[in-house]
């Protein structure tokens, strides 16, 4: 019998979490389709000195995705120090953003570098940019207010009607062929319009999206972000995936009950519970216990996630 194909769309620590947590899940092969869209910290000063594509969630996959966590992932995520806050020479740089810069000028490939790294690595799986050119998001807010930047979405006190890019932005090859290939298909998790979408919203991603044979499902975040999903239900949130042109068949959604001191602690920061609003759905709403609670901290957990995803996988 040969292996189930599983694709992950998104970026940040949320598809990071989704990596680790299906790594070591026997007959499958993992594709992480990644966004390069990020222009901040690191990433961003790295992407406008050298013009190359933002490197920062790929290496976080990478990460997620090697075989052990050893020293040389560690050190693919140390971060120079900058007390000062002065983003002078290589304070404040991620050494593995550094490495990658460094043979993609060498080699002349962004893919070839991510390989190189892959294999010292030992990753478990392949990672793909959505796409190897250099691309700005912008937002257009409720109020017609257009945004431009990732890293500047969600410091705008408004609700977000959709992102877009200016011009016409071309997927890598690898990107569709995964999808076309897919068994599952997963999104999330983390910031649906700075993450996820920036993947769904190129034109070739979108339309091989639409024709794949595979189970497509959103993992649902926990928790509402601040300036980006302020007040959104569960429903609120696939909406968003819909409305820029993804497939939904299922969404898997936490019903752990939380810790009201944890809950209290993330109201103070502006971010409340994720809800389902509705009893009805024209999509397959799957509950699942999901999360943990350390440190006054709401997070999705990686045995809970792992267990979920190996039911979504005996269905396909």
């Amino acid at each position: 019998m040969k292996n189930k194909n599983i694709v992950v769309i998104g970026g940040g620590h949320g598809q990071s979490l989704i990596c680790r947590s299906i790594k070591n899940i026997e007959d499958v092969n993992i594709s992480a389709i990644v966004t390069v869209a990020d222009d901040g910290g690191s990433t961003g000063r790295l992407r406008r000195q050298f013009h190359i594509p933002a490197m920062g969630d790929i290496r976080n996959v990478m990460i997620a995705l090697a075989e052990s966590e050893s020293l040389m992932s560690e050190l693919m995520d140390y971060r120079f120090e900058d007390p000062e806050g002065l983003e002078k020479d290589i304070q404040g740089h991620n050494l593995g953003n550094l490495i990658l810069t460094a043979l993609t000028q060498q080699s002349g490939s962004f893919l070839d570098a991510i390989q190189t790294i892959g294999k010292v690595l030992n990753v478990k799986g392949k990672i793909i940019p959505a796409t190897t050119e250099v691309i700005t998001l912008f937002a257009k807010m409720e109020d017609g207010v257009i945004v431009k930047g990732e890293a500047n979405i969600p410091d705008i006190s408004n609700h977000i009607q959709r992102v877009f890019y200016e011009k016409e932005v071309e997927a890598t090859p690898e990107a569709i062929e995964a999808i076309e290939e897919a068994d599952l298909i997963l999104y999330g998790i983390g910031s649906i319009y700075t993450s996820i979408l920036p993947n769904v919203i190129i034109p070739d991603i979108r339309k091989a999206l639409k024709n794949a044979k595979a189970k497509k499902v959103y993992i649902c975040n926990a928790m509402t972000q601040p300036g980006e999903t302020d007040g959104y239900f569960m429903e609120d949130h696939v909406n968003a995936l819909l409305s820029h042109g993804a497939n939904v068949d299922a969404v898997l959604v936490a019903c752990d009950e939380l810790p009201i001191e944890n809950v209290l602690n993330y109201q103070r920061e502006g971010s409340i519970p994720v809800r389902i609003k509705y009893e009805k759905h024209e999509y397959e709403v799957i509950q699942k216990e999901l999360l943990s609670f350390k440190n006054g901290l709401i997070r999705h957990d990686v045995d809970k996630v792992n267990e979920a995803i190996k039911e979504l996988l005996k269905e396909v």
